[in-house]
């Protein structure tokens, strides 16, 4: 008989290490309701102002809900993970830029900001001006332990999952982790309420969350990475309608990547009379970066999608 547990955001952790005891042993068909804490472990508050993003200090590691060791689970199996609800456990939100992370350098953004959104009415995160982003919440880290000893920030994706930040990872969709050691020792955290695909200001609209996942259990396969299948069609709430679309060219992803969402930002700070710190932060929360050409040398195509029915 399947059983669903319950874990609570009372005890976290901020690393990936095999060496942390599971708080939860459970079987494969088991479903766990995890309550996670947002990215800032609740540093912030409705009242938050833009002076307490550097306040906060150093990032010390997401604090994530687990570990959770599946019986039978060793390595080279591969753990389903059937993503049943994803859902805010609060009433708002925030975005953060911190000069000097993010896609753009400090030169482009040399002040911190913060932008709080109203998540009350459970569809939408709001702003100011008009602005209503669909919420379609997801959990930023899913990850399992990794095979090598000792503490590893949660910071990078890797291989055994992490931070992906992979926004079609919502409810309806299932995840393939490698399991990496003898029960996976599985954990979760940072959930997000909405996020544009490359999340280019550091944050999306971080929130903190409740979580609920069933975990299944796949032997013998061949699988080096992080792998998924999706309900349906990728479009979303905010692709139902027109997008305005800017492109960059050159040999360098990440510098066209860069390009294209200057761009954006003169866009938004023009036609829509945005501040540029506004501009940003509306990108890393609802503008989707794209490859979209990568075949002609020397230059590559970078586009990015800005869903204009977010404009209420």
């Amino acid at each position: 008989m399947t059983i669903t547990h319950h874990l609570d955001r009372s005890t976290v952790h901020r690393e990936w290490n095999n060496a942390l005891p599971p708080r939860l042993t459970i079987d494969p068909g088991d479903t766990v309701i995890f309550d996670t804490r947002d990215a800032a472990d609740g540093y912030y508050a409705p009242s938050s102002t833009h002076a307490d993003v550097l306040a906060r200090g150093p990032f010390r590691g997401h604090p994530l809900t687990g570990p959770v060791s599946i019986k039978g689970a060793r390595r080279g199996d591969v753990l389903t993970i059937e993503i049943l609800d994803v859902k805010p456990a609060a009433a708002f939100g925030w975005t953060a830029i911190r000069p000097g992370r993010g896609l753009l350098p400090e030169a482009d953004f040399s002040k911190p900001h913060l932008t709080i959104w109203d998540l009350s009415n459970g569809t939408h995160a709001r702003m100011g001006r008009n602005i209503a982003v669909p919420i379609a919440p997801f959990p930023g880290v899913m990850g399992v332990a990794l095979d090598e000893p000792g503490s590893h920030s949660t910071m990078p994706p890797r291989k055994n999952g992490g931070n992906m930040d992979v926004k079609q990872l919502t409810a309806g969709t299932t995840l393939f982790l490698p399991a990496w050691v003898d029960g996976a020792l599985f954990s979760v955290g940072d959930a997000h309420a909405a996020q544009g695909d490359g999340e280019v200001c550091v944050t999306a609209v971080e929130m903190m969350g409740q979580v609920t996942l069933r975990f299944g259990l796949a032997s013998g396969r061949e699988q080096k990475e992080p792998q998924f299948r999706t309900r349906g069609p990728l479009a979303s709430a905010t692709e139902r309608g027109p997008c305005f679309a800017t492109t960059a060219h050159g040999p360098d992803l990440f510098a066209s990547a860069q390009q294209a969402i200057r761009y954006m930002i003169d866009h938004l700070a023009t036609e829509r009379g945005l501040s540029r710190e506004e501009a940003y932060i509306l990108c890393s929360v609802a503008v989707d970066l794209k490859i979209s050409e990568i075949v002609d040398a020397p230059n590559w195509i970078v586009s990015a999608f800005l869903p204009e029915s977010i404009f209420t």
